[in-house]
């Protein structure tokens, strides 16, 4: 496999490999085929759903004490990584169920991470995250939903905007301020089922890409709760949030990686195939020096979104730099490889005949969420003035 088709340039180890021949194996056959019907209808793909969790690879990061694969977290980047190059929607069912659990296995209770993570695990459940709302998106610490303690229970009153897999997801993440005045220190982190009286979702948003992966706001209307779902200590919550997003915004990296990969793979295929002026498109200078743009930034962005892996595994000191970086740098690359995939296309990358069309909606958003690549560069100034240390 060369570097180009989806190898690191540095010899991933044996089990790594392994891992992505296998998740490429089940997208090609199971997950791809119902990616254009899930974007079509704006419907979760619950045939991938299904064909992931059968493979294991729809929660690999679980620790396997609780019943999950233990992937690390290079090994989670590449599943989400080969489930994007088939279906950006779908890899969004690995990539929020860690999103999700990750508040937990940061700083859940051994009790919390007992009853919430083997479901999760099992396939039986998945985890979505709640951190924006309608006023407080890139601000998230102007947020306005309220927890209130009432005896040995919690209250939990506002909305939330924008949560991926709304709807589909059993368990919610959800951020909220515990303590008006204390600004970050005021927020707290909280487990909420779907189940949970008062928890009402939005109609789905109408969405530019990865329609197949439901977008709703969540409603928590005197939403009562044990005490004992907190996450952590009270007025933790935002340290968490922001812990986790360094972590999972490598996993947005490696989605922007995978839908680059696609595309990229569809257009060297089109340009061999496609014939003007007497032979295949591929002959042409112009075409040659796009595709190799392409590659190399495809490369350049491998490289950094699996360093990022590393230090997230170790949860090295300067992973908020590394996230940020990468998840900014592979969105970007993402965003202009499906763009001159459709170039090379010509009318028919146009069209939805076609899947570049698809990959190029879908890149967009990962310039967007889990903190927009504005929002990136300001992480990464403030780490580097401050030493990234």
């Amino acid at each position: 496999m060369t570097a180009v088709q989806g190898e690191s340039l540095y010899q991933l180890p044996e089990e790594h490999q392994e891992i992505r021949q296998a998740v490429r194996a089940v997208c090609d056959a199971k997950v791809a085929p119902h990616a254009a019907e899930a974007d079509e209808n704006s419907q979760f793909p619950q045939a991938s759903y299904d064909a992931l969790r059968a493979a294991d690879f729809h929660a690999p990061h679980v620790p396997e004490e609780y019943g999950g694969a233990g992937a690390d977290a290079l090994a989670t980047a590449i599943v989400i990584e080969e489930v994007a190059r088939a279906c950006a929607a779908s890899s969004l069912i690995p990539a929020v169920n860690k999103l999700g659990t990750m508040p937990l296995l940061l700083a859940g209770s051994a009790d919390l991470k007992a009853k919430y993570l083997p479901p999760v695990a099992r396939g039986d459940a998945m985890f979505s995250y709640c951190l924006s709302e309608p006023e407080a998106g890139s601000d998230a610490v102007s947020m306005t939903t309220k927890a209130t303690l009432d005896g040995d229970h919690y209250v939990l009153n506002g909305v939330k905007r924008w949560i991926t897999n709304a709807g589909e997801s059993a368990y919610y993440t959800v951020f909220a301020v515990t303590d008006p005045g204390a600004r970050s220190r005021g927020i707290s982190a909280f487990v909420v089922e779907r189940a949970d009286e008062g928890v009402s979702f939005g109609a789905p948003e109408r969405k530019l890409g990865i329609k197949g992966s439901p977008t709703r706001e969540v409603y928590l209307d005197n939403v009562r709760i044990p005490a004992d779902r907190i996450i952590g200590e009270p007025g933790t919550g935002f340290a968490t949030a922001m812990r986790t997003l360094d972590h999972t915004r490598v996993t947005i990296a490696a989605q922007a990686l995978g839908i680059a990969q696609g595309a990229l793979d569809y257009a060297l295929g089109y340009a061999k195939e496609r014939q003007q002026f007497g032979k295949a498109i591929a002959d042409f200078q112009g075409i040659q020096f796009m595709l190799a743009d392409m590659g190399m930034k495809l490369e350049a962005a491998r490289q950094l979104t699996y360093a990022a892996a590393a230090k997230s595994e170790r949860s090295d000191a300067d992973l908020t730099y590394f996230g940020a970086a990468a998840k900014c740098f592979a969105s970007d690359v993402a965003m202009e490889i499906t763009t001159d995939a459709v170039q090379v296309l010509g009318g028919y990358g146009y069209t939805k005949d076609y899947p570049v069309e698809r990959m190029m909606r879908d890149a967009k958003i990962t310039q967007i969420y889990e903190g927009t690549n504005q929002v990136q560069r300001i992480v990464m100034a403030r780490q580097l003035l401050k030493g990234l240390g």
